[in-house]
């Protein structure tokens, strides 16, 4: 896990400093700025210092959760991270319960009518959103929402939604995240679905399946019981991968629909040059992918024996 935030933000850094010129590079257009001032910022970021020098500074105070000071907000970027990755993390983890909790059983349904019409409309409804980019998604949800006002178009809460009751208040955050959240979870559901239905195709048609059909044990047990537990290994592997993918899906479609999480902070802070405050969301978001891995192992580890069994030796 160590080296692997290492070599990310290694290569990130020195990725963003590729481009030309910096955030201070725009100061010097101003003529009320003086040529002195920009070398005193220059020092005050450390900036006039070599690349790898101001990496290993950075990454010292990183491992701190310091990440410096915003040149563009001028406060610490840790502070601008507190403020969005909630609502980041309630948009990704929102999408992910829908699209898993619709994925598992439609995956299996299409794998026990293998074929038939019911398998037929929901692979070729997996094909049609898997083919259909999330950002287009957005601007077409978004229409809809601005033509019907079912969703929201923009911000988190309600103008009003200090003064509501705990209750009031989650359903009216759950109410906001609904269109982003669902726009996401089309986007995922899909290759989902495929997989489900892929690896519940190869469990049904195991031997250990065939013989306990030969047994007499009824249907439902064998498929919820037996198949389903081994064909839900993939997606366990799977989800990891999928809280980076959640992530960085999230950004554009935060930027479109204007929900304000990391996306819009990232992206300002890109087309700025604010150094510190993209290498912390990065440094954040390359850890919930490692956190996501981690999870997944362990979650993998406890529904199948074998992998249990080679865990704890």
């Amino acid at each position: 896990m160590i080296p692997l935030v290492f070599g990310i933000t290694f290569i990130s850094f020195f990725i963003i400093n590729l481009a030309p010129g910096d955030y201070l590079t725009s100061l010097k257009m101003n003529p009320q700025i003086s040529p002195e001032t920009i070398e005193q910022l220059k020092k005050t970021y450390g900036l006039d210092q070599p690349l790898i020098v101001q990496y290993f500074k950075w990454l010292w105070n990183a491992l701190r959760f310091d990440f410096g000071y915003s040149f563009s907000y001028n406060i610490p970027v840790i502070d601008l991270i507190k403020e969005r990755i909630p609502n980041t993390l309630f948009l990704s983890i929102t999408s992910a319960v829908l699209a898993w909790s619709l994925a598992i059983p439609l995956g299996i349904l299409s794998a026990i009518y293998q074929n038939r019409f019911v398998d037929k409309v929901i692979q070729l409804t997996s094909f049609t959103f898997m083919s259909t980019p999330n950002f287009f998604l957005a601007f077409l949800f978004l229409f809809i929402a601005v033509k019907t006002g079912i969703f929201p178009t923009g911000g988190a809460t309600s103008p009003d939604y200090e003064a509501l009751p705990p209750l009031e208040k989650f359903l009216d955050r759950l109410w906001h995240v609904s269109l982003p959240a669902l726009v996401l979870a089309i986007g995922s559901l899909a290759g989902l679905v495929r997989l489900m239905r892929s690896a519940m195709i190869e469990a049904l048609n195991s031997e250990y399946v065939k013989f306990a059909i030969a047994r007499g044990i009824p249907k439902k047990k064998i498929i919820f019981k037996y198949a389903l537990r081994n064909a839900i290994n993939p997606f366990i592997t799977l989800l990891g991968f999928e809280i980076a993918n959640l992530l960085s899906g999230a950004a554009l479609v935060e930027i479109i629909v204007n929900w304000p999480g990391m996306g819009k902070l990232m992206l300002d802070a890109v087309l700025s040059q604010d150094l510190y405050v993209v290498m912390g969301g990065l440094y954040i978001g390359a850890i919930m992918l490692i956190i996501g891995n981690l999870i997944a192992d362990i979650l993998l580890a406890k529904v199948d024996p074998q992998i249990r069994k080679k865990f704890f030796e």
